[in-house]
This record gives structure tokens, C-alpha cells and sequence, in this order.
């Protein structure tokens, strides 16, 4: 007979046991390489309907948003998708399983993920393929999406090794201000 550790050993070699470059997972793989990036200070808190995927110890709340420009779907390494980012003000949240119906953005800070690469060596989980955009979400424009070129124009990308001094710098500029 077979157990939860055997589905969870199967479904886990199926999903990762390969290059990922599928939008199906790539949500999870981001906000773990994220995680593993910032942790202890940072808690991973995302869940379903969860209104912020991290919690800064000191309370800053962090969104984090992925794009790629190679899709599964897409069978050639010189046909790509167009990166945008959802940005959209909610009607509400969820806190500590209660709604609040009160219009706006959540989170403190988005954390932009951007996966670039085409050829045959792409994979989502990765860390040194992304690049990472953090924008206070203060700071956003209103719009329901934002592409790379105008999120550039609030932020700099940088690598996985940069971000947790990066991140670092934001909840400072945070804090001191408020």
C-alpha cells in the first residue's frame, strides 16, 4: 500500500523532477525561491485568498507578482509572451478570516518577478534567472496592469543574491517614513 509521502514524492517528480517553464506551478515556485531568499525575517503567509503572500516582522506586507516570457504552450524559443503584472485595487481583504470591504491594495510593497530567458536552458525554478522589481505599492500607478517597460520606471531589477539587502532597503524606507 501506498501513502501520502508516495503521492507527495509522485506529484512532486512529475511537477519538478524537470526545466519548469509552465505558468501552472510557477506562482508556488516563485514565492518559494522568494522565501527562501528572506526567511527568517520574512513569514511566508500566502494561501488561498490570502490578501499578501509575505509579513515582514515588522508588519510590512509584501505582494509578490510573477511573469515569464517563455510559456509552455510556446514551442518556439523566439515566440514569447508579453511580461505584465496584475495590480489591480481589490474591493477588500481578508484578514485574520474576516472580510473587510475596504477598496485597495493590501500589501505594503509588490515584489516585481521577471523570468527572461528563452532558449532551451529556461527554467522557472531557477533563482539566477529572475530578476526582481520592488515598487511600494503607494507608488503604483492606478491601473490594472503594469508592463516591464513603465515597471522599470519605478524600480531597478536585481538578482537573487541582491534581493534580501534590496528588500532590506524597502522596509527601511518604509518604516522610517511612517
Amino acid at each position: 500500500m501506498f501513502g501520502v509521502a508516495d503521492v507527495v514524492a509522485r506529484v512532486s517528480d512529475a511537477a519538478f523532477g524537470r526545466p519548469l517553464v509552465t505558468n501552472v506551478l510557477r506562482g508556488h515556485v516563485v514565492e518559494a525561491i522568494v522565501a527562501l531568499a528572506l526567511e527568517p525575517e520574512w513569514r511566508w503567509c500566502a494561501a488561498d485568498y490570502a490578501s499578501w503572500d509575505f509579513e515582514h516582522d515588522a508588519g510590512v506586507r509584501l505582494e509578490v507578482r510573477q511573469s515569464a516570457l517563455r510559456q509552455s504552450w510556446v514551442q518556439s524559443s523566439t515566440s514569447v509572451s508579453r511580461p505584465a503584472f496584475d495590480i489591480r485595487a481589490r474591493t477588500g481583504r481578508t484578514e485574520a478570516g474576516q472580510w473587510i470591504a475596504e477598496p485597495g491594495r493590501a500589501a505594503n510593497l509588490y515584489l516585481f518577478c521577471y523570468h527572461d530567458r528563452t532558449d532551451d536552458d529556461a527554467d522557472h525554478r531557477d533563482p539566477r534567472q529572475w530578476s526582481f522589481f520592488i515598487v511600494p505599492a503607494a507608488s503604483l500607478p492606478d491601473a490594472g496592469t503594469i508592463g516591464l517597460a513603465s515597471l522599470r520606471r519605478y524600480a531597478a531589477g536585481v538578482p537573487i543574491t541582491a534581493l534580501r539587502a534590496a528588500m532590506n532597503d524597502a522596509v527601511n524606507a518604509l518604516t522610517s517614513a511612517g
